[in-house]
């Protein structure tokens, strides 16, 4: 190994120092050939360190310094601290020559901050877009296992699933803590739930089909009749939830094992029958009440609200606009006339108002019974002079529990007059009412004679179906003379074929159209085929 001594390391280190250009100092230290790859590496190894770090490292490597006479890393630190401070003297420099022209300095500055804002926009943007992908992700996720929003108004306590378990356990109904648990239960999916829940304020779907239906003492009632998918999840709300609660023993519409005769009978051979009517009843039990009854057994409010829109609805407008039509929500929801869980959702409700309704008769010597919004007292002679009495703290009762009597629907019916309950005569026993029977065997004669063309019953649309009806209700009530109705309307319903009339001319409808779809679509390919020959 050559060595060189300390005085001509200094004299090779100040020539560099004076050099402005190092490569002159390459052929003294290095053997290399000239080629652009070559000098290209050696570029990049002194851009990374320094020219005296280089040179100090080359002589080392070739023989050129002895580590005995001067210690290597001492000088090589003294280099890199030179090679740190002649940086900073450089910068310190080029600032202050930029400080001495204003303008170029206000342009450094601007086209700095410029450059700053540009990066933490770009970083700003690129963490939004991260945390809304991420959020979209969780969003999606809970939307397959949860319902979070169900409209407005209706949601801002969907987070809610406290459940009082031992009271559902006690009443012997389903144990349902959350929306995904009431759609496993029903057997359809998270998404089907949402679609019959969701509350739109205006929708192309709705899922009720509404009719009106002509009353006895005139005018209409609009029915409300549930779509088959939402009638399947009202279906289970009924028999799953709503039949196993316990009502009063007084209330008897739409109670298994009880009907209107059961309604009637307590009120048999009374001097005096007293019926009153609530009105506007399904209409006034609005969704906040439907809530509290599902509430009150014991679900959570995740759930109660679920179970509350199923059995909900709210006033509906048909509009049509640009060729589509339209349902346009007006108001609050409410119980709905012709749904299967809207009585057994009143007798829950008016449980309360049952019992005080019945103290208040007990208290006066009366029977009481209420039917649906139908309520009846009656009583013998010692309460004629209680019938004042009845009716104030009845009406005061019926107040208290937010309800509303309807004014001109009061009956008071004597021994002499016809007593009516739910339309059983209860005079003697149990009865239909005499002229409607006479008007009853006339229309069937009529019908036997001259067909059903221009005849009808009851001002109804369908005379088939309410002939069916009116027998079958006669034979509830009274079965002699029923059977005798129910075998004539029965040879009426054969001759029309009453049973399979709708349901073959619906298939026949089906098929019909099908057929006229796949024979539209062969006559249009056979034009696009002719079409592309004569081309």
């Amino acid at each position: 190994m050559v060595s060189i001594s300390l005085e001509l390391f200094n004299s090779v280190i100040s020539i560099v120092r004076r050099g402005k250009n190092y490569i002159l100092l390459l052929p003294f230290f290095v053997f290399m050939s000239n080629s652009k790859e070559r000098r290209q590496e050696l570029y990049d190894k002194i851009k990374k360190s320094s020219k005296q770090e280089y040179i100090l490292s080359e002589m080392k490597r070739l023989g050129f310094w002895n580590d005995k006479v001067l210690d290597f890393d001492k000088v090589n630190t003294f280099f890199k601290e030179e090679s740190t401070l002649s940086k900073e003297l450089n910068a310190l420099i080029k600032k202050e020559k930029s400080i001495e022209d204003t303008d170029a300095f206000i342009a450094n500055k601007h086209k700095e901050r410029k450059r700053l804002s540009k990066e933490k926009q770009k970083e700003t943007k690129e963490k939004r877009a991260f945390f809304r992908k991420e959020k979209a992700a969780k969003w999606a996720l809970k939307k397959q296992e949860d319902i979070v929003y169900l409209g407005e108004g209706f949601s801002h306590q969907l987070n809610d699933k406290k459940t009082h378990k031992s009271r559902l356990k006690f009443l012997e109904v389903p144990v349902l803590q959350s929306a995904k648990d009431v759609a496993t239960a029903m057997n359809i999916t998270l998404s089907e739930l949402r679609f019959l829940t969701f509350s739109r304020k205006n929708s192309k779907v709705s899922h009720y089909k509404r009719f009106k239906v002509a009353k006895k003492s005139g005018g209409f009632r609009l029915i409300s009749a549930p779509m088959p998918r939402l009638k399947k999840a009202q279906l289970y709300i009924l028999e799953q939830i709503l039949n196993k609660v316990t009502t009063h023993p007084k209330a008897h519409g739409c109670v298994i094992g009880k009907s209107i005769l059961s309604n009637a009978e307590p009120h048999v051979n009374k001097a005096v029958v007293i019926n009153q009517d609530l009105k506007n009843f399904f209409p006034s039990i609005t969704y906040n009440r439907i809530k509290g009854v599902f509430k009150s057994l014991g679900y959570s409010e995740q759930v109660a609200v679920i179970f509350a829109l199923l059995c909900s609805e709210p006033k509906i407008l048909d509009i049509s606009l640009l060729g589509e039509n339209y349902f346009s929500q007006v108001g609050n929801r409410f119980l709905p006339q012709g749904s299967p869980c809207s009585p057994a959702i009143t007798n829950v409700l008016c449980k309360n108002m049952d019992y005080r309704l019945d103290g208040i008769a007990n208290k006066y010597g009366f029977n009481y019974s209420r039917y649906v919004d139908d309520i009846t007292f009656s009583g013998n002679n010692e309460q004629f002079k209680s019938i004042t009495a009845i009716l104030k703290y009845s009406r005061k009762i019926v107040e208290d529990e937010n309800f509303v009597l309807h004014p001109d629907k009061l009956r008071i019916m004597k021994r002499h007059q016809r007593q009516e309950v739910t339309g059983v005569v209860v005079n003697e026993k149990p009865n239909v009412n005499k002229k409607s029977l006479k008007r009853f065997r006339a229309l069937l004669y009529q019908i036997e004679k001259d067909g059903i063309q221009g005849k009808s019953w009851n001002g109804g649309a369908n005379v088939l179906a309410e002939i069916d009806g009116y027998a079958n209700f006669v034979y509830q009530i009274n079965k002699e003379k029923g059977v005798a109705f129910k075998e004539q309307v029965a040879k009426i319903l054969g001759t029309y074929n009453y049973k399979e009339t709708h349901r073959e001319k619906f298939v026949k409808v089906k098929q019909g159209s099908i057929k006229s779809k796949i024979q539209t679509g062969i006559n249009r390919f056979i034009k696009s085929v002719l079409a592309v020959f004569k081309k």
